[in-house]
């Protein structure tokens, strides 16, 4: 199987023929599978060359000519290091943007900390306006690349990854998907994280909701399945751990309710493994998982 940024380069290829509003910033990274597009749309392929905070200010200036520019690089590199260009270029400027991200959390452990950015999507929680895909399959990222793209004028954040579930659902770029139905609590799983949550919960009597629209955060969508499974939650999130707790705490306001947030720690792991190995040891593997979600609702899930 392909992996999501398999499908990036010729998903945008194709819309740069398409749309001439369409324009690629790239930081050296990524550059390589734009190489024909480049030689076709010269002025819309920009390479900056390794200067990232430059690169989010040159899609800035592209998208206050009236061009949707599709911005590429690591998440450390995309949301991390030029964050104040983020902020203030796009954010103060009112100027939209598609921020296409590659090495997720820890998607490529022997680059070290550098390349890992757990944080991002949290990181991102702090500005206004902004939309965030995370998809959990190839499939699902070039239709939210396409949503995306397609979003007028948004500010939007699209967090590719290595990880991914083994089939991939229809997604519609705003609501959660119900893929499973209990009545002693919520679990919602996010990205792809899907497949470890329902192998987690397997045999437990618990609703689990999908999400690859993380914001906004469709808290109409948990309301609803706390209508019937009760109202302890459990999030299972790809990247720091607690990052939408405070939006399901939101949606839940009015009624007594419990929230547990599970992702990645924010100890730093310094010897650096596969991923499976990270994913493990961070509690994210299916069998960690199903420990910390049955110890959280207790034996009452049992089906």
């Amino acid at each position: 199987m392909d992996t999501m940024r398999d499908r990036f380069a010729p998903v945008v290829t194709r819309l740069l023929d398409e749309d001439p509003r369409v324009a690629v910033v790239l930081a050296e990274i990524g550059a390589d599978g734009f190489a024909e597009a480049a030689r076709r749309h010269p002025d819309r392929v920009v390479n900056v060359g390794i200067r990232e905070q430059l690169m989010v200010g040159a899609a800035a200036g592209l998208a206050l000519t009236g061009l949707r520019p599709v911005v590429h690089t690591f998440a450390s590199f995309l949301v991390e290091r030029p964050f104040e260009q983020v902020k203030l270029d796009l954010g103060h400027q009112d100027a939209g943007a598609v921020l296409v991200s590659a090495a997720a959390s820890f998607d490529w452990p022997a680059g070290g900390y550098t390349h890992m950015a757990p944080g991002d999507v949290a990181l991102l929680d702090t500005l206004d306006g902004w939309t965030v895909h995370v998809p959990g399959h190839p499939d699902e990222a070039e239709t939210l690349l396409r949503h995306a793209i397609a979003a007028g004028d948004d500010k939007v954040y699209v967090r590719l990854s290595v990880q991914s579930n083994q089939q991939g659902l229809p997604v519609d770029g705003e609501r959660f998907r119900t893929v499973r139905e209990g009545r002693s609590g919520v679990v919602v799983a996010v990205g792809p994280l899907l497949d470890a949550v329902l192998a987690a919960t397997e045999g437990l009597d618990v609703t689990v909701l999908y999400a690859t629209t993380v914001r906004p955060f469709d808290g109409a969508a948990l309301r609803r399945a706390t209508e019937t499974a009760g109202t302890d939650v459990v999030l299972v999130e790809p990247y720091l751990a607690g990052t939408s707790t405070a939006a399901a705490n939101d949606a839940l306001a009015d009624v007594p309710h419990r929230v547990l947030g599970l992702g990645v720690g924010r100890r730093e792991l310094r010897r650096y493994g596969q991923i499976e190995e990270h994913a493990a040891a961070h509690g994210l593997d299916a069998r960690s998982l199903r420990e910390r979600i049955g110890s959280f609702l207790g034996a009452a899930t049992a089906a």
